[in-house]
C-alpha cells in the first residue's frame, strides 16, 4: 500500500467525508422520490377518485417505512446543507465532528418525530 492510498483511506474516516457522503446519498434519495411525487400530483389532476385510489396504496407498512425514510433523508439533507452554508459563508471549519453529529442528530430527531406523530 502506498502512502497516497493510506492517506485516502484515512480521509474516508474523517467527519467531513462522512458528511459529504451522507449529503450526497440523501440528495440521491430525494431525486429518486421526485418522479413519484410528480406521479401523485398527476393523479390529482385526474380527479378525486384517482387520487384517492393512489393514496390508498400509501397505507401499507412498506410505504409508511419509505415515507419515514424520505422525511429523514429530507431532514438530513437540509441539516447537512446548512452545515455547508455555514462553512461557505461563516468560515466555520473547526469542530467538524460536532457539526456533523448535530446535523445527523437533527435528521434523526425529525424522523423520530414523524414516526411518533403517526402521520
Amino acid at each position: 500500500m502506498t502512502a497516497a492510498t493510506g492517506a485516502l483511506r484515512a480521509s474516508r474516516r474523517k467527519p467531513g467525508f462522512i458528511a459529504a457522503m451522507l449529503h450526497r446519498l440523501s440528495g440521491v434519495a430525494l431525486a429518486i422520490f421526485l418522479p413519484m411525487h410528480f406521479i401523485a400530483l398527476g393523479t390529482a389532476l385526474g380527479g378525486a377518485d384517482r387520487l384517492e385510489s393512489f393514496l390508498l396504496l400509501t397505507h401499507n407498512p412498506v410505504a409508511r417505512f419509505a415515507e419515514w425514510g424520505l422525511v429523514s433523508a429530507l431532514a438530513l439533507h437540509m441539516a447537512l446543507g446548512l452545515r455547508v452554508l455555514a462553512i461557505e459563508f461563516a468560515a466555520v471549519r473547526e469542530r467538524t465532528a460536532v457539526t456533523v453529529s448535530l446535523a445527523c442528530a437533527a435528521g434523526m430527531a425529525v424522523g423520530l418525530l414523524f414516526l411518533m406523530s403517526g402521520a
